[in-house]
């Protein structure tokens, strides 16, 4: 029997691993458990229990102000204690979290070979974003299996020395998952959503980058002042802004006290993952930090305007679906002006090819381990 591990302790993770946990599952046999972390702890559990998952594992490691440093040594630990109890064939992680490092690492200690679903995405900016460049590095240094999601990533990965026969080129699993729960006829729960025209325009915003703390979250809302009150349309119609907000206090703080008072600002405390991908599949265009929202907005044909200076996903912009636009009001205002009044523009963006697959990436990650495991078995595996 091979014996599979799937960890994951954040919201993103778990949406992008949930396709990978049923593929595997589906495979006579196998024995495939999910380790969560517990890392963000009530948007984790909202998108199993969207999923229909329930963790073997529950490290349960959050707590108030925690550190990067205890979520860590929280995961090693947990980690170590699960690994005494029950030990997997092969350890699977997701992007770039600080769980995804730790387990990793906790894997390495257990001389458990590790797959990094999501690898080989870079910035080339060690702390930028902070902390995730450093922890996806650090992770495909202890990796022995690579599901890179486009061949930039795959190449990115062969110029630091990994071995090719280890690389797969998959899609992204987020796309899996997203076109499983977007739905035409979904009815909005949250009064918010019900309110909005989808007939008018709908910008859809998200801010959270620990890069984007401080003036240039300030900077941001600030902009989105300034667009609320534009007349991109004449008198026709009105764009609408909701503002999908982070659970982090501070960052609310923030945005309450500067966009509270706006009224075409609808300010939406953290959608759940199925009110969130339905608002995008209708919105008009995405202004967001977010690393997987360039991947996601692409596949239901919506362009991204990415508030960062660098993105560690090349490939989105060379395919002309997301534009990086800074942090600072005048830029982020004149980017979405251009967008809202350039019909040409709109089009090209909104019609460009998604890169990062088409929602199959799922089952071809799971085919090569079932490929893999009958090549290897077990005892050959690292």
């Amino acid at each position: 029997m091979f014996k599979l591990a799937v960890v994951f302790g954040t919201r993103p993770e778990a949406i992008k691993m949930a396709p990978v946990v049923k593929a595997c599952r589906a495979v006579e046999g196998w024995d495939v458990r999910i380790i969560s972390t517990g890392q963000h702890r009530e948007m984790l559990d909202q998108v199993l229990e969207l999923f229909g998952l329930d963790a073997d594992y529950d490290l349960n490691i959050m707590s108030h102000g925690q550190t990067l440093g205890d979520i860590t040594r929280r995961t090693l630990k947990g980690m170590e204690e699960v690994f005494a109890r029950w030990l997997p064939d092969l350890v699977l992680v997701h992007g770039d979290t600080s769980t995804a490092f730790a387990a990793a690492l906790a894997s390495f200690y257990a001389k458990i070979p590790v797959g990094h679903v999501e690898a080989g995405l870079r910035t080339q900016s060690i702390d930028n974003p902070f902390p995730e460049e450093a922890n996806r590095r650090l992770v495909d240094v202890l990796a022995a299996w690579y599901f890179a999601p486009t061949e930039q990533s795959a190449l990115n990965l062969r110029r630091e020395g990994v071995d090719a026969s280890r690389i797969f080129v998959t899609g992204n699993t987020v796309i899996d998952a997203l076109l499983s729960v977007v739905d035409d006829n979904y009815q909005f729960t949250s009064p918010e959503l019900q309110n909005l025209d989808f007939d008018q325009p709908v910008l859809v915003v998200t801010a959270h980058r620990r890069e984007n703390w401080g003036e240039p979250l300030k900077e941001i809302c600030e902009a989105l002042l300034e667009i609320s009150a534009g007349k991109f349309f004449g008198e026709e119609k009105q764009l609408q802004i909701v503002v999908a907000m982070h659970r982090n206090p501070n960052i609310q703080r923030v945005m309450k006290g500067i966009l509270g008072n706006s009224p075409n600002i609808v300010l939406l405390a953290a959608p759940d993952y199925l009110e969130f991908a339905n608002l995008l599949a209708r919105c008009t265009l995405v202004l967001t930090d977010s690393g997987g929202l360039q991947e996601e907005a692409p596949a239901l044909h919506k362009p991204v305007l990415v508030m960062r200076e660098v993105t560690e996903r090349p490939e989105a912009l060379e395919a002309g679906t997301v534009k990086l636009v800074g942090s600072r009001k005048r830029d982020i205002v004149d980017a979405v002006q251009e967008l809202l009044t350039n019909p040409e523009l709109y089009k090209r963006m909104s019609s460009a090819p998604n890169p990062y697959g088409h929602g199959q990436a799922a089952k071809t990650i799971c085919k090569i381990l079932q490929e893999k495991y009958k090549q290897l078995g077990v005892s050959q595996w690292q």
